[in-house]
C-alpha cells in the first residue's frame, strides 16, 4: 500500500479520546471522507455548532474561539497519548501531555513508511528543526508503522528513499488509536491522512490542516502560522491578517482602529 492509495474511505468511527482536560461536552456527529485519490468534495463533518466568544472586558476584547466537542477541533484540548517512538536511532516513550507548560507542539500524521511524498515532508521538517526550536516548539511525526519500520527507514540513506537521522521523534501508532483520536484515520485502509496540528503550551489545538494522500504540506506555511499564533497570544488585542509574517503590520479588531491597517496597505 502506498501513500496514494486508491480506495475511498468509509465512515469514520467516532471515539472518545482522553484529552488534556475534561471540560468538553459530548455531541452527535457524522463523518465521511472524500475519495483520497480524486479529492472529490464530500460532506466531511456535520455537527451542531457550539462555540463561545469570550471577552475579557469592554475595554480589552479577547477574540479567542473555544470549540466545545469531543473531537480535537481547533480550540479544544489535544487528545493525550503515550506511545513508542524512534529518536536518535533508539526506542523511546513519548507522552504528549508532558509538553504542557513547556513547549508548543507540531504534531503531524503521514500515511506510511518507505513511500514517496512522506519522506519529503519528514526530512523537510527535520532540516528546519532549529528554526522551530528557537520558537520553543517540538515536532512529532506519527504513522501507523512499527518502531522497527521507523528505525529501518531512519537507517536508510536519503538518496535511497530513506530519512537518515532525524532531529525529532517518529511515533508508532500501530493500534491506530492516535490517528482515530485526531480524526485522520481512513478505516478501510488503516492509514492516516496528512493531518497537521499546532498545539500551544496549554495543550490546546490552535490550528489544524488535513491534506489528502497525494498532497504534501508546506513547512514554510506551518512556520508562518506558528509565528502568527505566538504573536496573537503575546498580543491579545491584535489579530494577524492574511499572509502575516513577523515584522509586518498587524490589525486591531475594532471598526475604527482597524482603519489604521487598511490605510497603510
Amino acid at each position: 500500500m502506498a501513500c496514494s492509495a486508491t480506495s475511498s474511505a468509509a465512515a469514520l468511527i467516532s471515539s472518545k479520546p482522553r484529552a488534556f482536560s475534561s471540560n468538553s461536552k459530548p455531541f452527535s456527529q457524522s463523518l465521511s471522507l472524500p475519495n483520497p485519490f480524486t479529492g472529490l468534495p464530500a460532506p466531511l463533518l456535520s455537527r451542531p455548532a457550539s462555540f463561545s466568544l469570550s471577552r475579557a472586558s469592554p475595554s480589552r476584547k479577547s477574540f479567542v474561539v473555544k470549540a466545545i466537542s469531543e473531537l480535537p477541533l481547533v480550540g479544544n484540548p489535544a487528545p493525550d497519548f503515550e506511545a513508542e517512538a524512534v529518536f536518535d536511532q533508539e526506542f523511546i516513550k513519548v507522552k504528549l501531555s508532558e509538553y504542557i507548560g513547556k513547549k508548543y507542539v507540531i504534531l503531524f500524521f503521514y500515511p506510511l513508511d518507505f513511500t514517496f511524498v512522506c519522506p519529503t515532508e519528514i526530512t523537510a521538517f527535520s532540516d528546519r528543526y532549529e528554526e522551530f526550536e528557537k520558537l520553543n516548539t517540538e515536532i512529532l511525526g506519527v504513522s501507523i508503522d512499527s518502531v522497527f519500520s521507523h528505525l529501518a527507514w531512519v537507517q536508510t540513506d536519503r538518496k535511497s528513499g530513506g530519512l537518515g537521522d532525524l532531529k525529532y521523534p517518529l511515533i508508532s501508532d500501530v493500534t491506530k488509536t492516535i490517528a482515530k483520536a485526531y480524526g485522520v484515520l481512513i478505516p478501510d485502509q488503516g492509514i492516516a491522512l496528512r493531518g497537521l496540528f499546532i498545539i500551544d503550551k496549554e495543550g490546546i489545538i490552535q490550528h489544524s490542516t488535513i491534506n489528502n494522500l497525494a498532497i504534501g504540506r508546506s513547512v514554510d506555511e506551518t512556520m508562518r502560522t506558528l509565528q502568527a499564533l505566538q504573536y496573537v497570544q503575546e498580543n491579545p488585542d491584535e489579530v494577524c491578517p492574511a499572509g502575516w509574517k513577523p515584522g509586518e503590520k498587524s490589525m486591531k479588531p475594532d471598526p475604527k482602529l482597524s482603519k489604521d491597517y487598511f490605510a497603510a496597505i
